[in-house]
């Protein structure tokens, strides 16, 4: 199963992010979404799964959880905007993943067998970060993820 992880679009969704994230079955925006119409667009691609991030606000973040736990392919995943207010142990809870955003930051590492995985931004260029997505694949039990670089 693929499954495209996207962040802190601020209201942008740039073409090259949806090319990247056509192959995805599922579709995980860790927040700072910024734009409703962003999760629609995505929505057309596969199923999405979106946390609030610090600059969603008005009625329709307001649907939005701040967390969310995703069972996807048999394995578990928690998703929350700023990785700084985890607020549980993900190995101990079960989960083979947690999906963040909020530093703009792409970063990929595994922890206590739970990866750790941040897609960067896919919105607006910041500083001199790149622009970037993430894709993760599960097979067998497990999970494996690459950043990808769109901009």
């Amino acid at each position: 199963m693929l499954i495209g992880v996207i962040s802190d679009t601020h209201g942008l969704l740039r073409p090259e992010a949806l090319a990247a994230l056509r192959p995805a079955q599922h579709i995980l925006h860790a927040g700072d979404v910024g734009d409703p119409e962003i999760l629609n667009v995505l929505r057309t691609i596969a199923p999405v799964t979106a946390v609030r991030g610090n600059v969603d606000h008005g009625p329709w973040a307001d649907l939005l959880p701040e967390t969310e736990v995703v069972k996807l392919g048999g394995l578990s995943f928690y998703v929350l905007h700023d990785l700084q207010q985890l607020d549980l142990d993900p190995a101990a809870a079960g989960f083979a993943a947690v999906i963040s955003g909020h530093t703009h930051q792409p970063k990929c590492e595994q922890r206590k067998a739970v990866l750790y995985l941040n897609p960067g931004s896919a919105g607006p260029k910041r500083f001199r970060l790149p622009t970037t997505v993430a894709a993760m694949r599960l097979a067998n039990g497990s999970v494996s993820a690459e950043i990808i670089t769109i901009g």
